[in-house]
């Protein structure tokens, strides 16, 4: 029986470090891993003994593309721990930081790392000699997400003004007034990238997901909700060990989470549209059904123009937050410290984020825990990897390394900040 094996040691256009191992027996895939070679970083273990307060500050390091959504789940985790709900004008501010998030990490990889695979190309250096005037959307979209991520967080990268209870400041009203003229046009930058995206050529493949995603009853989720499946899963985050297991595989350093009932699940912006859809604006969901986005959409190819929907629909709220602004009487609620167990779940760029923490009478954290979207998806990126090579076996060895490679940037995988050469390994013998 003729054997094959791919391996691709180093995928390109990823956050991290990973390879990706195919094995093909005859005419069947046996093998698809995608092995997260990158040492374990032992954040959770960081955390133990530390002050509630300090968790905002050491879970943003965990990555400098979405830091905002671990500070965002640590706070609300925290917060439930500790009794405290932040209310409305504070509530809003945060949203505004999630959105500016959502704008610069999706703008970042749909026009940085992903287009270049549609359009033939390698990298975004030669999208930037052949279409400069493409890539320039993505920067306006990314620097107008940096702009309102550094008028509340501080800083573009890392913020330092989030705070368990609310922030350390809040903007004066005439502070936000400049990011009205800058969200205003990053709608329309919005639209025209999804109007570009809209012409890309899309691999036909529609895996059978179980969607998995946040949904509120009155907005498109970011910092609150349920945790619901597109199977019938629905229930509140506090439940959600109960239902979400990780384990580990001796092929990668990233924990493997899969739904005890059923397995693999996909989190991420393809299944927040599916469970979402309705809490989109009226703009946005007209955008996505000019651009081709169905309902359900099962293309993980076309995740992209969902980020672009995304991006439009985080620019309109954001810029409704800003409109409607009042300044709260105080930046953060009054806080002391108890025992207690937190949980939350918050939408980052890439999905759903369980944090979880346990705190003493003094307030120390006792034991943390943090799933994040990468290691969801992980399971189901390699069934979409053994099924996308099942029917493409028939590929040249280099058209079939860059179409995988493609499958696995779908999903934006965020290990952490790195880039490296591609390396390929095919092996092929014959058994009897």
């Amino acid at each position: 029986m003729k054997s094959r094996r791919v391996r691709v040691e180093y995928l390109t256009r990823v956050e991290g470090e990973a390879r990706l191992v195919l094995q093909v027996q005859g005419d069947r895939v046996t093998v698809a891993e995608f092995a997260i070679f990158e040492p374990p970083r032992f954040f959770e273990a960081f955390l133990q003994g530390r002050d509630f307060r300090e968790a905002p500050d050491i879970t943003a390091r965990i990555c400098g593309i979405c830091p905002v959504a671990y500070q965002m789940s640590a706070v609300h985790a925290l917060e439930e721990a500790l009794g405290v709900e932040v209310p409305g004008p504070l509530r809003e501010l945060r949203r505004l930081l999630y959105c500016g998030e959502w704008l610069a990490s999706h703008a970042l990889h749909a026009f940085f790392l992903h287009a270049p695979d549609f359009l033939g190309l390698p990298d975004a250096l030669a999208l930037a000699r052949t279409a400069p005037e493409k890539l320039r959307l993505g920067q306006r979209l990314k620097q107008a997400g940096n702009a309102v991520v550094s008028r509340l967080g501080g800083r573009e990268t890392h913020p330092v003004n989030v705070r368990v209870g609310g922030f350390y400041r809040v903007p004066r009203r005439e502070e936000l007034a400049p990011l009205r003229d800058t969200l205003a046009e990053a709608v329309e930058v919005a639209q025209a990238a999804l109007q570009w995206f809209a012409g890309f050529e899309f691999p036909d493949f529609t895996p059978d997901y179980e969607f998995v995603a946040l949904c509120h009853p009155g907005e498109y989720p970011m910092n609150e909700g349920r945790v619901v499946s597109s199977r019938g899963l629905e229930i509140a985050v506090s439940d959600y060990e109960q239902h979400f297991v990780e384990e580990q595989l001796p092929h990668t350093h990233a924990l493997h989470s899969r739904l005890k009932e059923r397995g693999a699940y996909l989190v991420g912006p393809l299944a927040r549209y599916n469970l979402n859809y309705g809490r989109l604006s009226p703009t946005a969901q007209a955008a996505a059904r000019e651009a081709g986005l169905g309902l359900p959409e099962l293309n993980p190819f076309k995740s992209i123009l969902v980020r672009a929907v995304e991006m439009l629909y985080a620019a309109e709220e954001a810029g409704r937050i800003v409109r409607a602004y009042e300044e709260p009487e105080l930046a953060a609620v009054p806080i002391s410290p108890r025992a207690g167990v937190g949980r939350a779940a918050t939408e980052a760029p890439r999905g759903l984020l369980y944090h979880r923490y346990e705190l003493d009478g003094a307030g120390l954290i006792t034991a943390a825990k943090i799933v994040p979207p990468t290691s969801q998806n992980q399971k189901r990126l390699e069934e979409d990897l053994a099924a996308f090579a099942q029917g493409h076996l028939d590929l040249p060895p280099e058209e079939l390394t860059w179409r995988l490679e493609q499958t696995v940037r779908n999903y934006d995988p965020c290990i952490s900040c790195a880039t490296h050469f591609l390396r390929l390994e095919l092996r092929r013998k014959e058994r009897d």
